[in-house]
């Protein structure tokens, strides 16, 4: 198990290298780049798995109110009908309520991984482990040096504002766990952001940018088989 992580860890650094070596090619040597440019890979590799999870988030929320309608029906009265109930409706809508815990899950390994590989990594250019505000993106950054450096705040800034508005397009605010989720999570992401290298915290940025993406024309694809859905119930209950 510990090669696994060695091997995990190695691979991770071996990426970031790569990578940097591409932005030097091109003239600006950037390992903030390098990262982001990760990102953008895993995100491309991901893409499968956060297709189906946001589809399932998205018509989740758009069967919030049939949901509500069932608890309604059967609270104090059969719990596990209820459920039952729930459960078909997730069926007959083909909406995986787990599938929002799978890319957390594969997503695990690889922030361990660079976590661990940001911690010992082997600059070839120190000059380059510079990134914008960001002195260096193996550094942590915690919140007792705002003071004396006010920039350290916007990394976990970031990392809270983008968790929401990401979390924000798929939350069914009617439902009070959920709601509740909407604003603990951006504030525990930006909270973690201060504990671990700036670099991870970039990686997490640019990660949720790319999800916000993805979740926009998701939303209007999947608003769009809605309203054709709709629309062609209408036309077969007119006639």
């Amino acid at each position: 198990m510990t090669e696994l992580w060695q091997s995990l860890v190695g691979g991770m650094s071996s990426l970031i290298t790569w990578l940097y070596h591409l932005t030097l090619s091109v003239g600006f040597g950037s390992y903030g780049l390098a990262i982001i440019l990760m990102t953008i890979l895993i995100k491309l590799v991901l893409f499968p798995l956060s297709l189906k999870q946001m589809k399932s988030m998205t018509m989740m929320q758009q069967l919030a109110p049939k949901i509500k309608e069932i608890q309604e029906k059967y609270k104090g009265k059969d719990a596990q009908l209820m459920q039952q109930k729930i459960m078909e409706l997730y069926k007959q809508h083909n909406v995986n309520p787990m599938a929002g815990c799978l890319p957390l899950l594969v997503q695990m390994p690889i922030l361990i991984a660079l976590y661990r590989a940001l911690m010992i990594f082997p600059y070839a250019d120190p000059n380059h482990a510079s990134f914008l505000w960001i002195g260096n993106l193996s550094h942590i950054y915690t919140l007792g040096q705002f003071f004396s450096n006010p920039t350290v705040i916007f990394i976990p800034l970031l990392a809270g504002l983008t968790t929401y508005y990401q979390t924000r397009m798929t939350t069914n605010t009617q439902d009070q766990t959920q709601k509740m989720m909407l604003y603990t999570m951006p504030l525990f992401i930006a909270w973690i952001t201060t504990t671990v290298p700036a670099g991870l915290g970039l990686y997490w940025v640019t990660f949720n940018l790319a999800g916000i993406v993805q979740q926009y024309f998701v939303n209007k694809q999947t608003l769009a088989m809605k309203e054709a859905l709709t629309e062609g119930a209408g036309n077969r209950k007119n006639r």
